[in-house]
């Protein structure tokens, strides 16, 4: 089956109905809506082929129906997910009932402390108490190795192709979300640790190994832990000018669609103070996206029209199926529509035209000429990735850190579908436009000016030196 039939074969496939004498009948339905949602989705063959993705769906629809409960139907819808390899392409904890997230996520499992995965290790940086210090690693968790338990999480989380960084980066707890992805899928395929406490097995920075019994958290606990309150219509981002002259910009989301704040002006006025200032890093390092808040900086910063380099914006549909509505959630009902007026391609993609401030930056003056850097890596994976993309090809901005998220070979998001289906109740996001740019590109992110990696002796030793070669570069610039 190639392309184009297996596209014509999920539009024309005839929905499930809305109710059912028979449970099974219902759950099989839910995996058909799943194959004709994916027909809207502009990068479902951008690393899958066609059969592939048939045969997957059809063990899926199998094995979602045989399920035992509903935590068993979101991970199989996961793993599933993960296969499309678009990191906007998920069951989405934040888009779940509140009846299905209490019921999968709210869950008395979690591990009490923060942590990362450098150089393979799970290292404790925060909230391990007396016991367990930063720096220290944990070489096993209820007797399983750290390492073994990665690799057995990895395959439901999400990601753009084939960048595993990516995957490992949201396998972490850093007390940034609300939910966290390790919360989650650790919870689900391991369950409540046995005999109700998490036997830590670590080596301290000192370099003694000791185990550590420790009670697990709920939700409520993991969120207290959160390092930002409650979101506000007040700054989320701090502008910090050191010592020695260099301005820091910690930008930790760019988040900013249900906010009042007024983040331009508030930009704007930071930046005019550039010029007397020594130079500028900006933190990007656990900023998944969000608004495109990059663009006013690299703005003061350049000195001709910059074009993005995403390409081609394309859509897979002129209009949505008028049978498939009543699952398609969106804030914006023109998403509905969003194909009518593209360009067709005649290869199953509709091509939009290009949009100003979308497709290129036009300069703003007054001018900024001062060493900028920014701080990246694997979070990155959104409007930050395409920010670091553009900043290292503008040549305006220099890199440090680790390679990105995303992908080089396109993403897909601006604008987005909620899947829901009836019978188990799930929520999956389905991104609507694909960024195609011309010719070959990496299978992978963006790679930093500057590689700098952070070990577990700089963990415990409390420092950061992402941001000390950053300073550096500044220094000498």
């Amino acid at each position: 089956m190639n392309r184009r039939h297996l596209l014509a074969a999920l539009a024309a496939a005839p929905l499930a109905p809305r109710a059912f004498a028979n449970p099974t009948a219902a759950l099989t339905g839910d995996i058909d809506i799943v194959r004709r949602a994916l027909a809207l989705h502009p990068g479902t063959f951008r690393y899958n082929t066609p059969a592939a993705l048939s045969a997957r769906l059809d063990g899926l629809r199998r094995d979602f129906a045989a399920a035992p409960d509903r935590g068993a139907r979101y991970l199989l819808l996961s793993r599933f997910l993960a296969t499309i390899r678009d990191g906007h392409t998920y069951a989405n904890f934040f888009n779940q009932t509140k009846a299905v997230a209490a019921e999968l996520f709210d869950r008395g499992t979690r591990l009490p402390f923060h942590f990362r995965w450098l150089d393979g290790e799970m290292v404790v940086t925060a909230h391990g108490g007396p016991g367990l210090p930063p720096g220290t690693i944990v070489r096993r968790l209820n007797g399983v190795p750290a390492p073994a338990m990665l690799a057995r999480l990895i395959p439901f989380t999400r990601t753009d192709g084939h960048n595993e960084g990516k995957r490992v980066s949201l396998l972490e707890v850093r007390g940034t979300e609300g939910i966290e992805t390790f919360d989650v899928f650790h919870g689900l395929i391991y369950g409540a640790p046995p005999g109700g406490a998490h036997r830590v097995e670590v080596v301290r920075p000192d370099g003694r190994a000791v185990t550590v019994v420790l009670p697990p958290i709920t939700l409520a606990a993991r969120r207290a832990q959160m390092v930002a309150g409650e979101r506000t219509d007040g700054p989320i981002w701090s502008w910090t000018v050191r010592p020695d002259g260099v301005a820091v910009l910690d930008m930790p989301s760019w988040v900013l669609y249900d906010s009042n704040w007024a983040w331009e002006p508030w930009l704007a006025e930071r930046l005019d103070t550039l010029p007397a200032l020594k130079g500028l890093v900006v933190d990007l390092r656990g900023n998944e996206g969000g608004n495109d808040c990059g663009a006013p900086i690299l703005a003061r910063l350049i000195a001709r029209r910059l074009a993005r380099d995403s390409g081609e914006r394309r859509v897979r549909f002129r209009r949505t199926p008028a049978d498939l509505d009543p699952y398609l959630d969106t804030w914006d009902d023109g998403f509905r529509r969003i194909g009518e007026d593209a360009v067709d391609l005649g290869n199953g993609f509709y091509r939009r035209a290009p949009v100003e401030g979308v497709d290129w930056i036009d300069p703003v003056a007054p001018r900024i000429v001062r060493p900028v850097a920014a701080l990246v890596g694997p979070v990155n994976s959104s409007a930050t990735f395409q920010f670091a993309n553009l900043a290292k090809r503008s040549g305006v901005v220099r890199l440090f850190g680790e390679e990105t998220g995303g992908n080089l070979r396109g993403t897909i998001g601006g604008g987005f579908f909620f899947v829901r289906l009836p019978a188990s109740g799930i929520e999956f996001d389905v991104p609507l436009i694909g960024y195609f740019p011309k010719g070959e590109r990496r299978d992978g992110g963006v790679l930093p000016d500057e590689r700098v990696v952070t070990r577990a002796a700089d963990v415990a030793a409390g420092r950061d030196p992402v941001m000390a070669a950053a300073v550096r570069w500044i220094a000498r610039a």
